[in-house]
């Protein structure tokens, strides 16, 4: 994994109802207040532990707290697994168990995974209750791996596990009285109150008394399968060849399109978004869509220009659209650090959220962000926290000129994340960046900064789109793009929307 040193520019704060802009550094975002301070300790007294000794194959497993307080709203156990036998163990061979105290019989429980050095998709949840319940437990957390964990080397730990969970009902729960807390382990340690099996046998830590940890019940508060945000048939299509008259056309808004006119970043403070440069003119025998970012040296006389889908709703499948980058002003002094887009996004419910995703186009013709002159980025994110900044992406760039017109397709399976730049592979990214739920798809085309042209004579910069398709759960090759396209215009179809809201 690698991650660029800018922060890319459209972590969103719009909901589906677009709520104010995005800023570069993400500061506007208010973090929730997580940790209350510890009032009580355990509700009974620790048992001795029982650890198995090391053997060829073993593992144990550390335990820290993110949120220490006697109640919450949410438990924060952050785990990692050591290997400590003297073979190389299969994470998927691998289960361990959170035990806790529900705060009623009927209270059920919502599992997520916030961050994790493996990968969150390659880590699953699922609430048990337990054959004899104690004072400090009647329900248990069991998390297990896919085979898209990997193995450990002997010695080697999984890294963070930033795990969490919360009541259904997100009513503020008690966890001072639950068997695996302790408040006080705010650091890494070995913690014998989570058993860990592998196999079907357990290598580490003691149950709660009277319980057995190796039978599995039947799960009686699982985390449900999400129901999908995206429902429907595969090769459910949208296509528009944004054949509109202005930004204030109605079939924009009834196209399902949104251009952005709220105040807020990312790029420049005191900059407007204007929908009024967002144009549509004849060219090369299609309508295209022009959006123009223009400044005279000041936030306010600074206008970024931004068109969006108003539903989240996309997700697996091929994105593609047709655009032209341009390194040279459209009028004043060039220079300016200049950002030209395509993407689809949602939005960060919290930081480190593991449910973000957020898949980038990113073309610099003046550079920025540390880089001198010309680059063309391709990010896909996981996460990402504003303060302090931590950022998990991956990302591949290409450091030369992209001005003119340049095919770009993106396609997401159950695999990766694959971006394409005029037919040709652009950049592959891993199966841990993919998306947990749907995204809109945006352009936008905004600057960084003042820094590259400080001057105050009035410029202006272009990016132009052709046209946009999405095609639902189907990998489509940079041709069947082209040929799919090309049908719709040969139909003279300027516009098809089939694919269902979440």
């Amino acid at each position: 994994m690698s991650t660029p040193s800018h922060s890319p520019s459209h972590a969103p704060t719009h909901t589906p109802t677009h709520a104010p802009g995005r800023t570069l550094a993400r500061k506007r975002r208010t973090a929730v207040a997580l940790a209350i301070a510890l009032t009580a300790g355990l509700g009974s007294a620790a048992l001795t532990a029982l650890p198995a000794n090391a053997a060829a194959d073993s593992v144990k497993v550390q335990y820290r707290t993110s949120a220490t307080g006697a109640t919450a709203d949410q438990v924060e156990p952050w785990f990692k697994v050591v290997n400590n036998g003297s073979s190389s163990v299969a994470l998927s061979q691998v289960t361990f168990r959170y035990y806790f105290k529900a705060d009623g019989p009927d209270t059920q429980y919502r599992y997520a995974c916030s961050w994790a050095v493996k990968g969150c998709a390659n880590i699953t949840g699922t609430f048990h209750t337990m054959a004899t319940p104690t004072a400090t437990a009647d329900r248990y957390l069991e998390i297990a791996f896919t085979g898209g964990a990997g193995s450990l080397a002997p010695g080697a730990d999984t890294g963070d596990m930033q795990l969490r969970f919360h009541r259904a009902d997100w009513q503020t729960l008690r966890q001072s009285d639950d068997y695996s807390f302790d408040g006080s382990r705010t650091a890494y340690a070995d913690w014998d109150k989570v058993t860990a099996k592998l196999g079907t046998g357990t290598v580490w830590g003691t149950a709660p008394g009277g319980n057995v940890p190796d039978p599995t019940p039947t799960p009686t508060d699982p985390t449900p399968t999400p129901t999908p945000t995206d429902p429907g048939p595969a090769g459910a299509t949208l296509f528009d060849d944004f054949t509109y008259t202005s930004s204030s056309d109605p079939a924009i808004g009834a196209h399902g399109w949104s251009v952005r006119s709220n105040a807020g970043g990312p790029g420049v403070p005191g900059a407007t978004w204007a929908p009024e440069n967002v144009t549509f003119a004849a060219e090369g025998g299609n309508t295209i869509m022009n959006l123009e970012t223009s400044t005279a040296g000041t936030g306010e006389s600074t206008k970024h220009t931004e068109i969006l889908t108003k539903t989240m709703k996309f997700k697996n499948g091929t994105y593609a659209a047709r655009v032209k980058f341009s390194d040279a002003p459209k009028y004043g002094p060039d220079g300016d650090h200049l950002v030209q887009t395509f993407f689809p996004i949602n939005d960060l419910k919290a930081p480190m959220a593991d449910d973000y995703a957020e898949y980038d186009f990113e073309y610099l013709p003046n550079g920025g962000w540390g880089e001198p002159s010309n680059i063309l980025y391709t990010t896909s994110w996981e996460t990402y926290q504003a303060d302090p900044w931590v950022a998990v992406n991956q990302h591949t760039e290409s450091r030369q000129s992209y001005a003119g017109w340049h095919d770009l397709v993106l396609t997401i399976d159950n695999n990766a994340i694959t971006y394409y730049v005029d037919g040709q592979v652009f950049g592959t990214h891993d199966a841990k960046y993919l998306p947990e739920r749907g995204m809109s798809i945006n352009f936008n085309q905004w600057l960084i900064d003042l820094n590259g042209q400080p001057g105050s004579t009035p410029r202006a910069y272009d990016q132009k789109v052709d046209y946009v398709l999405h095609v639902k759960d189907q990998v489509l090759t940079p041709a069947q793009v082209a040929a799919k396209v090309g049908g719709y215009r040969t139909a003279g179809t300027a516009f098809v929307d089939t694919v269902p809201n979440g």
